[in-house]
């Protein structure tokens, strides 16, 4: 396991040294002069000229690049001051340093993911489960048709319709918004509580189905019904056989989602105006903010890459007839 988790790091580690020489290749080596991003409108040359020295761009690119990842490990100075470890450079369009904005914004966008993902995941592996052990039945038909109707929808069509239904014509709950945990966690709870039900609603739709397929094709196996004629109870061969092998690909799709959640749930976000990761990475691509569009998505490609590295570690701990080679 050790071995095999050095090796997915190592490798997670060079697909994003390569992700950041892409990104920085795709924006540093554009054909409009940063300086002229930075500067605004109606800049001079004599300000950009020292924009340009200031950020370093009179510089090779391939010096650029080294001093842009020298600065993630040992840290800069600008003209606006130091930026310490990691430095992801100074915004554009703010002048502050891209890693203390994006650590600004992370602890939106980790609540709103890990609190949909709770919901998500115990609404829909139970639906599923529940569909699978009444496989055929009313309830079976009816949470398959509630979950086939619920993933066809976007957040972007739902969350509206439940706002107006909810906030702009009832008046039963309050727009939502983000306070932090540790200084009123009723409100915390409250703001996000209608993201969190229509992420709930989508998400939990396309868990159901999973799950139920999953469960359905496990006990068909061979071992699953082996027990069953040892005399088991329906109950015991259902947890203790069935569910450990159904959870492969709900392992496998719950690390894409998760990793796309953290790095930063863009519609989301935008759809109830909640300032996090995904509405920052609009606003720096909207400002034509470069470094932190890059540091954006840096921050993303590592959550998703963690992701990643953590499902395919802990296929062996699910089903012991996976070996990590």
């Amino acid at each position: 396991m050790l071995r095999f988790l050095i090796r997915r790091l190592s490798s997670a580690f060079v697909i994003l040294i390569l992700i950041s020489a892409f990104t920085f290749l795709i924006f540093f080596a554009a054909p409009r002069d940063p300086a002229v991003l930075a500067c605004g409108k109606n800049c001079t040359e004599a300000a950009k000229d020292i924009i340009r020295d200031n950020l370093g761009l009179n510089d090779p690119i391939a010096q650029q690049y080294w001093e842009f990842m020298r600065g993630i490990v040992m840290g800069r100075d600008f003209s606006v001051g130091r930026c310490d470890a990691p430095c992801l450079g100074v915004s554009f369009n703010t002048d502050l340093m891209v890693w203390d904005t994006i650590v600004d914004r992370l602890p939106l966008t980790l609540s709103l993911s890990l609190g949909g993902l709770v919901i998500f995941l115990t609404l829909g592996l139970g639906a599923g489960l529940m569909a699978a052990a009444k496989k055929g039945t009313v309830t079976d038909k009816t949470l398959s048709s509630m979950s086939l109707v619920f993933s066809s929808m976007q957040i972007y069509f739902l969350g509206p319709i439940v706002l107006g239904a909810l906030v702009f014509s009832s008046g039963i709950m309050e727009s939502p918004r983000y306070v932090p945990l540790t200084e009123d966690p009723l409100g915390w709870f409250t703001g996000l509580l209608i993201p969190w039900f229509v992420m709930a609603l989508i998400f939990t739709a396309q868990y159901t189905r999973m799950s139920r397929s999953s469960m359905i094709e496990q006990l068909q196996e061979e071992h699953v019904r082996t027990a069953r004629a040892k005399g088991m109870s329906r109950p015991y061969v259902f947890f203790r056989y069935a569910w450990r092998g159904s959870l492969i690909p709900i392992v496998t799709i719950l690390g894409m989602d998760l990793g796309a959640l953290l790095g930063g749930a863009i519609v989301t976000e935008m759809t109830f105006s909640l300032a996090g990761i995904g509405r920052l990475a609009v606003d720096a691509v909207t400002n034509i903010d470069l470094p932190l569009t890059m540091g954006v998505m840096l921050i993303g490609a590592t959550f998703i890459l963690m992701c990643n590295v953590v499902v395919d570690a802990a296929y062996a701990y699910i089903d012991p007839r996976v070996r990590l080679g």
